[in-house]
């Protein structure tokens, strides 16, 4: 590991890596990369195609459909055996699939250390080195290396020398600004990140330059380690949790069905096992066989659509659902709901007041720092200032400069002033750039409380100073400074977030910042996107975790501290969606329902997460949103209606099979039945949920659900019950019943119908939302009743064991179901209101 390789002082750093301030030799280089491979990240096994279609065999509903194909084919029911086993294929294939396209478009995005790092290498022992390039998978231990602003440190080094180098690390410690570095020609110290004269892979050079010798390459680099690190099991997110809960209850139900048949049978009819592929029918009736499929159809077209459209890739299919089901998204401050870039808010003068000349001398400063610099590197504040100032560098003739100095904390530019003259411009820190200049102790104080004040408000302060000088004066002389005033500058802020922000508010998603940065920083940047931040407080003090729902902003968090949050805000009952891109984001990742990252988060946090953006955006995680409840409205639809109506379907068969002398429906009717049903039904993964489905969090919440169908499918069993008294007593008397094809066959049509009327009136559709068409569940329910109405009288209806019916046989049964749809209307209705 880089921390063990770069213990102790320099020289024993080159002793141990055998190496010298003057690098390796191409045989030496050679040799070792032979020995410790590559400078790659290690790759993650994906698994097969068996082993995604027995994960999938995990799933409740589809296992027990597993185990009722099997007994159908025990019990030697062919044609269900072969209908419920072939529903089960096609789930898995198709979870399958989705589960390999996305991995597939993952590979794709997979950003692996690539491009050329500037080395010292030598020919032979005795030449000089010379620098140059090589492919930074060629980089190997002991390899001396030059960094300058913007490169990307390809490995793990340990610093030589470095001149004003700082580094952005935030895809390792998650830290918004540059880190200061500095090479130590002591041993290596053990305290804060800034004072380590370590730079890791993965970090960018934000300005400065350094020569570092190369510690730790490959898998031995601290980025691999956290890419390689066993993450924490995730537990299971909302789908799973909601879907399980109901699956669980209708499973205990349905293995009690035939037992109860069988024994319901034996004891009131004297029916031995003969009623046993009937008893299996039955179950198999109260299974939602599709509910595999549909589930993940609806689940794998949002995906590809959201692929398609936002270029948002879901790479576990169950996490769109959860998406859907959000209703606290935790995100950071910096490039989420500001850009990481600085912009000038006000130039002032000491008294306070706005004074167009400090930002004239902040910009000549920062242009002559820049154009007499050895290594032009602009950074933030100066590309700021030169925006804001516009043209300045035509004013004055540059002289001398010294950029900044981290250790300093200012940096100066020297122009030519009136004749004989120079002037010396220094800017930086406030604490550093008040103490060189002429003012008492009282003036000193105001001057930092000033700054204070303005850091207090959220803003970056830049304090401004002058001094005029004899052009023979030696060097540029930093004491007996004229305090110009200060320029304040604030976070840009990022386009399209005051109106992602407004449109999760209206879709109910409540945001949450979790940031590193200072409070007031965080407050200012969500007062000005119109989040109210109430009261902002840090991580620490948030000691009890109950807080963790009613704080807006948390500030001054660590990896730990979200990671933490997002754990306590599961556990107070919502689903937690969390953006993050660095390695420190991990555990945060992991932890939250749905983990979201960019596109050009580092590969470990890409790969820890759920959902991955094509740019860190709010605006996509809405678009991902919506489109995760409209596939979580159309798999409550079908649930709704399927559960609804296969329970009142059963009911209403346990009850004849012990009223009727013979069975109320053939096992092969049954499974007809079920087949047309099913068919019609896959118009649910099509469907277009109202708007009102997709205001709120689509959460199937098992206890509610269960009663929505329990009452909804008594209901439908009544109107079964009914149906049979009206066959019973219909034209031909009491002995109608006698008639077991007539039976099978008003009751397969009332079957289809009701259906038909369930599938119109409890979907989460468009009702209310006029002049628009069927849609495809209007269809299929319209498909339905005709098969119910046409397939009795037919060849195939008479294969199955049916018969046509008379017309007067239709005028009874008609009025049956036109009191059945008032009934359900009302329910639904009351149901509706009576929803918070």
């Amino acid at each position: 590991m880089a921390s063990e390789t770069a213990g102790g002082t320099i020289l024993e750093v080159l002793r141990r890596l055998e190496s010298g301030p003057r690098g390796l030799t191409e045989t030496e280089a050679a040799a070792r990369l032979t020995t410790h491979g590559e400078n790659t990240l290690p790759e993650r096994r994906t698994p097969s195609w068996p082993r995604r279609c027995a994960h999938a065999l995990r799933d409740p509903f589809t296992a027990v459909l597993l185990c009722l194909g099997l007994v159908s084919a025990a019990v030697a029911s062919w044609g269900t055996a072969v209908v419920i086993l072939a529903l089960v294929a096609v789930s898995c294939v198709l979870r399958a699939s989705g589960e390999h396209r996305a991995d597939h478009a993952m590979a794709a995005l997979r950003e692996l250390v690539g491009g050329t790092a500037t080395v010292l290498r030598r020919d032979t022992a005795q030449e000089p080195p010379r620098p140059r390039e090589v492919p930074v998978t060629d980089l190997v231990p002991g390899d001396v290396l030059r960094l300058g602003p913007g490169d990307l440190v390809p490995a793990d080094v340990r610093l030589l020398r470095a001149r004003g180098l700082t580094v952005h690390q935030a895809a390792l410690t998650g830290e918004s600004a540059p880190v200061d570095k500095r090479a130590v020609e002591g041993p290596a110290p053990s305290g804060a990140a800034d004072d380590s004269p370590l730079c890791f892979q993965g970090s960018t050079v934000a300005t400065g330059s350094a020569t570092a010798v190369v510690v730790a390459t490959g898998r031995g680099t601290r980025l691999a380690a956290a890419h390689r690190r066993p993450a924490a099991r995730r537990e299971g997110g909302a789908f799973d949790r909601s879907v399980h809960g109901i699956s669980w209850v209708l499973i205990r139900f349905m293995l009690l069905t035939p037992p109860l048949v069988l024994m319901a049978n034996a004891a009131l009819r004297g029916r031995g096992l003969e009623t046993l592929p009937f008893a299996v029918a039955v179950a198999v009736g109260l299974t939602p066989e599709m509910l595999p499929v549909i589930v993940t159809t609806c689940l794998a077209r949002g995906a590809a659509l959201l692929a398609r459209t936002h270029g948002v890739i879901v790479t576990r299919l169950p996490a769109l659902h959860d998406l859907g089901a959000v209703d606290v998204l935790c995100v950071d401050k910096t490039g989420t709901l500001t850009q990481d870039r600085p912009v000038v808010e006000r130039a002032l003068d000491p008294a306070g007041r706005d004074d167009p000349e400090v930002l004239r001398w902040a910009a000549v400063g920062a242009w002559w720092t820049l154009q007499l610099a050895e290594l032009p590197a602009p950074d933030a504040l100066d590309e700021a200032l030169l925006e804001a100032a516009g043209p300045v560098g035509e004013e004055y003739d540059g002289v001398e400069a010294e950029p900044f100095d981290p250790v300093r904390r200012f940096s100066t530019a020297v122009v030519r002033g009136s004749l004989g003259r120079h002037t010396v411009v220094v800017t930086g820190a406030a604490e550093a750039v008040v103490e060189r200049c002429t003012t008492g102790p009282g003036e000193r104080d105001r001057l930092l409380a000033l700054a204070a004040r303005e850091a207090d408000a959220g803003l970056r302060v830049l304090a401004v100073a002058t001094a005029d000088r004899p052009a023979g004066a030696p060097g540029p002389g930093t004491r007996g400074l004229t305090f110009r005033g200060l320029v304040t500058f604030r976070d840009a802020l990022a386009p399209t977030a005051a109106e992602a922000l407004r449109g999760l508010a209206d879709r109910g998603v409540t945001v949450k910042v979790l940031t590193g940065d200072h409070p007031a920083t965080a407050a200012r940047a969500c007062r000005e996107l119109g989040l109210d931040p109430g009261e902002v407080r840090t991580a620490a003090q948030l000691g009890d975790l109950e807080a963790a729902g009613e704080a807006t902003v948390v500030a001054r968090c660590t990896p730990q501290d979200k990671a933490r949050l997002v754990a306590a805000l599961r556990a107070a009952g919502h689903t937690v969606g969390f953006l993050g891109d660095g390695v420190n984001d991990v555990a945060a990742l992991r932890a939250a329902d749905v983990g979201l990252a960019p596109r050009s988060a580092v590969g470990v946090a890409r790969e820890s997460s759920d959902v991955v953006l094509a740019e860190k955006d709010l605006t996509a995680i809405g678009h991902a949103i919506t489109a995760g409840r409209h596939a979580s409205g159309n798999i409550a639809s079908y649930l709704r209606v399927t559960l609804s109506s296969n329970l009142g379907n059963v009911v209403a068969m346990l009850a004849a099979g012990l009223l009727l002398p013979f069975l109320p429906m053939l096992p092969a009717q049954v499974l007809a039945q079920n087949l047309c049903f099913d068919a019609a039904q896959l118009a649910f993964a099509h469907d277009r949920p109202g708007a009102a489905a997709l205001r709120g969090p689509a959460v199937l919440r098992p206890r509610s659900f269960l009663r929505f169908v329990t009452g909804f499918g008594l209901l439908n069993a009544v109107a079964d019950l009914a149906t049979f008294a009206v066959l019973a007593f219909a034209l031909d008397g009491p002995d109608a019943v006698d008639d077991e094809a007539v039976f099978h066959s008003a009751w397969f049509t009332e079957n289809l119908l009701t259906q038909a009327l369930v599938m119109l009136l409890l979907r989460t559709g468009r009702r209310g939302e006029g002049g628009r068409a069927p849609g495809p569940v209007g269809l299929a329910a319209a498909g339905l009743a005709a098969v119910g109405l046409l397939l009795p009288p037919s060849p195939l209806g008479t294969a199955l064991g049916m018969t046509a019916l008379p017309a007067a046989y239709y005028l009874l049964p008609a009025v049956v179901l036109g009191l059945y749809a008032l009934a359900l209307t009302a329910a639904r209705a009351r149901q509706v209101r009576r929803q918070p």
